[in-house]
C-alpha cells in the first residue's frame, strides 16, 4: 500500500448557530456553526481513504511531496517529517496529517482506532466542558439541566473577580446536581508569557481555592498558575490532595517528561491539534502511566479531532473521561458533530459509544463536501 495524494476538502456552511463569550478569553468571541471548515483525506493505491482535521491549506502541496509513494504505516517516521514544515500552527498543522494516516491505518487493519491501539472499552464517560464564565444561578440550572439529561459529570470555569463567586458557583451546582462529578477550570495557563486577558491568580488564591475545592469534593481543579510555573505548581500540588490538573496548551513530548519529572500534574490534559496528532498523545499516555498519572485529553477541536480522543481514551486504563466541549443551546457539542453522516452521541446513561466501524469510524456527510 502507497499513498498516491494528499488532499484538502471544504465543508459547506449549513448554518451559523451564534457567538459565545469564552470564559478563557473575556471580550472575545466564540463561534459555533453547522457544517463549515475543512478536512484532510489521504488516499492510497488500493483506494483507501483516511480523514483528519483540516490544515492549513499552504502546508498540503509540501506534504504531498513527501508523502506521496511512502507506505502509511510509517506513521512515525512521516509525523517527524511532516512536523518539520508546520511549526507554531497549532490548530492549523500536522494533526490533520497525523489522524488522517491513523484513519487509513484503522481502516486498511479493518479495526477500529481503540482496537488498533490495544484498548478494550467500547463505551466512555464525557464530562460537559462548560465555555462561559456565566452567573452561580446560571450555572447551577445548567447543571441541573444537565443531569437531568442523563450527563455524569461538568467542568465549570472558575475564575470571577472574586474568590466567593467562584466557591458559590460551585456550591450552587452542587446543590442543584448532587450527582454531578464537578471539575474546575481556572484558565490560567492560556498565555505562554506574563499576561493574558481577565482575572489573574497568585499563589495564594490557588492554594486557598484549592483547598476550599478539596474540602467541597470537586474532582480536580485545572490550570491555577500559569503555563511554565512548574515549581509553584509542584508545590501547590504537593500542599494539597485534589489533583491538580493541565498542559493542554504545552507543545512536544519533552515539556510532558518535564512536567512528570517535576510531579507538576495530577492530571495531563494535552491536545492533538496543538501536539500535531495522536502520534505524540499516545507517547504522552505511556508516560503517564509510567508516572501513575491520570491523562484526559484537552477537547479536540470540536469534530474530527475529538473522534481521535474518543478512540484515546477508550484504548487507555488512565483515562477515565473524554472531555466535549458541551454549552447548550448555542455551545452544544452536537453542532460540531453535524458534518459526521452517524455521528456518536451523548446517551441517556452519560456515555458515548465508540464508532466501531474502521479507522476513527465516522464519515464526512458527502453532501456537505464542497
Amino acid at each position: 500500500m502507497r499513498i498516491t495524494h494528499v488532499r484538502q476538502r471544504q465543508i459547506r456552511l449549513v448554518e451559523e448557530i451564534g457567538e459565545l463569550e469564552p470564559a478563557w478569553d473575556p471580550g472575545g468571541r466564540f463561534g459555533f456553526r453547522r457544517g463549515a471548515g475543512s478536512f484532510v483525506e489521504i488516499e492510497t493505491d488500493e483506494g483507501v481513504v483516511g480523514i483528519g482535521p483540516g490544515t492549513n491549506p499552504a502546508l498540503i502541496d509540501r506534504v504531498e511531496s513527501k508523502l506521496v509513494g511512502r507506505d502509511p504505516f510509517e506513521v512515525e517516521r512521516i509525523q517527524d517529517e511532516v512536523c518539520q514544515q508546520a511549526r507554531g500552527l497549532p490548530y492549523q498543522g500536522a494533526a490533520g496529517i497525523d489522524i488522517a494516516l491513523w484513519d487509513l491505518i484503522g481502516k486498511a487493519s479493518g479495526q477500529p482506532l481503540y482496537k488498533v491501539w490495544g484498548g478494550g472499552d467500547d463505551r466512555v464517560i464525557p464530562y460537559a466542558s462548560m465555555v462561559l464564565l456565566s452567573t452561580p444561578e446560571e450555572r447551577a440550572a445548567m447543571a441541573a439541566k444537565l443531569q437531568g439529561e442523563g450527563w455524569r459529570a461538568i467542568k465549570l470555569r472558575l475564575h470571577h473577580q472574586t474568590m466567593r463567586e467562584d466557591l458559590d458557583t460551585v456550591a450552587r451546582v452542587q446543590a442543584a446536581a448532587p450527582d454531578l462529578t464537578v471539575m474546575v477550570d481556572a484558565n490560567q495557563a492560556q498565555s505562554a508569557h506574563g499576561w493574558q486577558p481577565g482575572v489573574r491568580w497568585d499563589y495564594r488564591r490557588a492554594l486557598e481555592t484549592a483547598r476550599e475545592l478539596e474540602a467541597m469534593g470537586v474532582y480536580w481543579l485545572e490550570e491555577p498558575l500559569p503555563r511554565y510555573a512548574y515549581d509553584d505548581l509542584a508545590r501547590l500540588s504537593d500542599s494539597v490532595a485534589i489533583p491538580i490538573a493541565g498542559g493542554e496548551n504545552n507543545n512536544g513530548v519533552h515539556e510532558f517528561v518535564e512536567m512528570l519529572r517535576r510531579d507538576v500534574y495530577g492530571f495531563l490534559q494535552p491536545e492533538s491539534m496543538v501536539n500535531s496528532g495522536v502520534t505524540a498523545l499516545r507517547k504522552i499516555g505511556v508516560l503517564a502511566e509510567a508516572f501513575g498519572k491520570q491523562i484526559v485529553p484537552h477537547h479536540g477541536g470540536g469534530n474530527l479531532g475529538v473522534i481521535a480522543h474518543l478512540h484515546l481514551v477508550a484504548s487507555w486504563p488512565h483515562a477515565p473521561y473524554l472531555e466535549l466541549l458541551h454549552d447548550p443551546p448555542v455551545g452544544d457539542y452536537a453542532h460540531g458533530f453535524s458534518i459526521f453522516t452517524e455521528a456518536p452521541v451523548v446517551d441517556g446513561e452519560g456515555m458515548m459509544a465508540v464508532p466501531q466501524k474502521p479507522g476513527l469510524g465516522v464519515e464526512i456527510d458527502p453532501e456537505l463536501v464542497i
